[in-house]
């Protein structure tokens, strides 16, 4: 009988000492998840507000550079693009897409005009040299690029602009992304294509913006001021983009915007793991 009882007083004493150890491995568990997960970002920042999208000409990694040519020098603190395809940008027919803006000059239609012109130049400029438009960055199964932008904010005053600036201008196709004639090594307008002027083809400056690349761009009522859409235009210094990034890839739900992770959290990892060691 006593040693049935003793042992019935072991056997007790194991059980709570086992359901102690497991409290316990439990409590530290948590605790080293829930300093986890609130250090540990969903995405890198570096990954999304900071980022060359995996294209034809962009840079793997952004970065100054010093040499960039005419409208793209607002970039030059941090771009994707190198000194090379900023000269190409302001070319009428450069390498980079062979890509004629005079389309429907063939056809016996005025050239694009300069005023109308400097804005696709921008446009180039922000595609090619921009790193904050991650959060827009889509995947593409695409013979030229495996990545595209989609949905970008584009400030009203640049989409309005824009169309002001080019709508006496003539095309002959509303998606300049695709449909266009390349036999000859650079686009024609396709047959049976009939040039118009582009007020008409793009009646207002919504059209313009979204429909010109595929839905690159998405026409905003906020205007440079507001600091909620990104801008085409802006000066040297201070990029005014990189704050419009950070604040949509936060709305997106892009990365955590809890404390981002800190070295010491390996120490602290290790010192738990050390604990329950002893435990």
């Amino acid at each position: 009988m006593l040693y049935n009882y003793k042992l019935g007083v072991h056997v007790r004493r194991l059980r709570v000492s086992i359901i102690q150890h497991d409290y316990l491995w439990r409590m530290h568990f948590q605790h080293l998840m829930s300093l986890v997960v609130f250090v540990w970002p969903k995405a890198s920042v570096g990954d999304v507000l900071n980022v060359c999208m995996d294209a034809k000409h962009h840079k793997t990694n952004p970065g100054p550079e010093d040499d960039l040519h005419g409208q793209c020098i607002p970039w030059k603190e941090n771009a994707c693009c190198t000194s090379n395809t900023s000269l190409e940008a302001h070319k009428t027919l450069s390498y980079l897409y062979t890509f004629n803006w005079h389309h429907c000059h063939p056809l016996g239609f005025p050239k694009m005009s300069e005023q109308c012109r400097r804005h696709f130049i921008q446009d180039t400029c922000l595609y090619e040299c921009s790193p904050n438009l991650g959060p827009w960055i889509r995947k593409v199964d695409s013979s030229w690029r495996k990545e595209r932008i989609a949905f970008v904010p584009l400030c009203k005053d640049d989409c309005e602009q824009w169309w002001n600036d080019c709508r006496l201008d003539y095309t002959c196709k509303k998606n300049w992304h695709k449909g266009w004639n390349w036999t000859t090594g650079t686009n024609h307008c396709p047959k049976d294509a009939h040039c118009r002027r582009m007020d008409k083809v793009f009646p207002t400056a919504k059209h313009l913006c979204e429909t010109i690349w595929s839905n690159s761009y998405k026409f905003t009522n906020h205007s440079h001021t507001d600091g909620r859409c990104i801008r085409m235009w802006f000066d040297s210094g201070t990029n005014p983009n990189v704050a419009v990034a950070r604040l949509y890839a936060k709305e997106m739900g892009l990365f955590s915007v809890s404390a981002p992770l800190h070295p010491f959290i390996s120490l602290l990892a290790s010192a738990i793991v050390l604990s329950l060691l002893k435990v």
